[in-house]
């Protein structure tokens, strides 16, 4: 049955605890490149708390689907969800992608893009918990530019480190796992940027 009115909490509810497991799985990350041990073990970790971000999403695309009215947008609550859900798919698969090529020793690019995705994850859950109250919109304004300046960092620093692959003639194979590697992560890194221009245009919508 359709529920006419439902309790607004809930999304936000859902919203906050998609966001706690991005973040969760962004410290996880950072840890492991920080202290590169039990890399198979930290992967399975990973994937698990991938899958308990599916089954958040999951939910909140069912409320969405069974509620009439909504606290955002529908057009907003699904491309936040899925945004959300983008960043732990590519935290996964990064942590994957070294214990499946039996990564040895982080880089020091890999070791500062992951610190940065953490970051990055922190604010994107302050960002979220805004939602809840958007009379603190000049707050959540300024943690989304905060977003912002750490992806422009993320980039030059894997601008960076990719041309430093490329002077590896001697390790081609290693430079590709490393290439896709840190693409994940950056990607991650920009999935946080995502986050936020949704949350910003979310926050004109309902000024």
């Amino acid at each position: 049955m359709i529920k006419l009115l439902p309790k607004q909490e809930v999304f936000f509810d859902l919203f906050e605890q998609q966001a706690e497991t991005v973040n969760k799985g962004a410290q996880c990350l950072a840890e492991l490149l920080k202290d590169f041990r039990n890399v198979e073990d930290v992967a399975f970790k990973l994937k698990a708390t991938e899958h308990d971000g599916d089954e958040i999403a999951h939910e909140i695309m069912r409320k969405l689907n069974t509620t009439f009215v909504t606290p955002l947008d529908r057009e907003d609550i699904h491309s936040l969800t899925s945004a959300l859900d983008d960043i732990l798919d590519y935290i996964e698969t990064a942590s994957d992608r070294m214990a499946l090529y039996e990564i040895k020793e982080p880089t020091e690019a890999s070791i500062k893009l992951s610190a940065i995705l953490a970051k990055s994850t922190e604010l994107t859950l302050q960002a979220v918990c805004g939602l809840r109250d958007m009379k603190n919109a000049k707050t959540i304004h300024e943690v989304c530019i905060e977003i912002n300046r750490l992806e422009n960092q993320g980039d030059q620093i894997n601008r960076a480190a990719l041309a430093e692959l490329f002077k590896m003639i001697d390790k081609p194979v290693e430079a590709l796992k490393w290439r896709e590697i840190y693409g994940h992560i950056e990607t991650a890194i920009d999935k946080c940027e995502e986050v936020a221009e949704i949350i910003e245009a979310t926050l004109l919508k309902n000024a």
